[in-house]
């Protein structure tokens, strides 16, 4: 077809989940309940975080933007889920799209940066924990948090600007809930043989490294853990690690599966689940890990709920 018969698309159409009217009354239930709890959980622990000064520590500053970063990501993509279920099929203009993969991309990436940090100060806290507060202060924190935001950012230009030079003509319809890149790549009617290049390079690179810095941050947190000679002390340094380690499983186990395989291997349905996993299902899980596998932040909730009943009763 020439390049005259083609009409550059100025939107389009997000076809959603299901093609049967009557499970989407129920999904949009669900999915909204998902992100009532998403927000309820991660503005609930960054309140937390804020408002008790035992929990004023490198650990739980970096487990804010964690929580940060979660409430930020489901905010651009379970509002869109809400939407296309409401109406089965949800419009969104070119610059939507652009803007909402840009916005997911900054999350996404910087989340992987984070939890690589998280790794390294895991490992700090267990390797010296009488030297951590000085190897871990404030202007180092700030830094390694301000480094991941900064990095999210980079490769969320970079991987928008090249998914959206792209010539996209003619067929509108995206097969999923998101402006997400496999249906976006399979829309372009230009060459994206380049642009997937790029692409896959970068974000191979994004999450082979911070996984690889995670992997030796925990070969050395456990190398160290057996340093301990009571069964006692290696346990207690283990269990501050635990959480972090199930939400790392978690997240880059979903994000390899869905980004790391082939192409040919890939069927929209999979996709649909897998990508609904780490964009809702996860964000909602990582307060419920940290909160439920920590005594900390369980007594300063109890800290924090009886100073709130006292100042009621005055």
């Amino acid at each position: 077809m020439s390049k005259n018969n083609l009409t550059t698309v100025t939107n389009f159409i997000l076809m959603g989940f299901t093609d049967y009217p009557r499970l989407e009354s129920l999904l949009f239930l669900v999915f909204l309940n998902f992100y009532l709890v998403t927000l309820l959980g991660n503005v609930g622990m960054i309140i937390l975080i804020q408002l008790d000064v035992q929990l004023h520590t490198p650990m739980y500053f970096f487990l804010s933007h964690l929580s940060f970063l979660d409430a930020c990501y489901t905010s651009v993509i379970t509002p869109q889920i809400l939407a296309t279920l409401a109406t089965d099929k949800t419009v969104i203009s070119y610059g939507q799209c652009a803007a909402q993969f840009f916005f997911f991309t900054i999350c996404a990436a910087t989340e992987c940066y984070l939890l690589a940090v998280m790794a390294y100060d895991r490992y700090v806290a267990v390797s010296n924990p009488l030297l951590y507060t000085v190897a871990m202060n404030p202007s180092i924190c700030w830094r390694f948090v301000i480094g991941a935001y900064v990095c999210g950012m980079w490769g969320a230009i970079l991987r928008t600007t090249c998914t959206f030079i792209l010539s996209f003509c003619d067929n509108n319809q995206i097969n999923f809930f998101f402006c997400d890149l496999p249906p976006l790549l399979k829309l372009a009617c230009s060459d994206t043989t380049n642009t997937e290049i790029i692409i896959v390079f970068f974000g191979n690179f994004v999450i082979l490294a911070n996984a690889l810095i995670i992997l030796i941050s925990y070969l050395l947190i456990i190398k160290a853990i057996l340093r301990v000679k009571s069964s006692g002390g290696r346990a207690k340094s283990f269990s501050t690690c635990a959480s972090h380690l199930t939400a790392v499983a978690l997240f880059f186990g979903t994000l390899s599966f869905m980004y790391l395989r082939s192409g040919s291997g890939q069927s929209p349905e999979e996709n649909k689940v897998v990508s609904v996993f780490y964009t809702v299902v996860i964000p909602m899980l990582n307060p419920l890990i940290y909160s439920l596998r920590n005594k900390d932040v369980k007594a300063a909730f109890k800290r924090v709920i009886g100073r709130f009943q006292v100042f009621q009763s005055m």
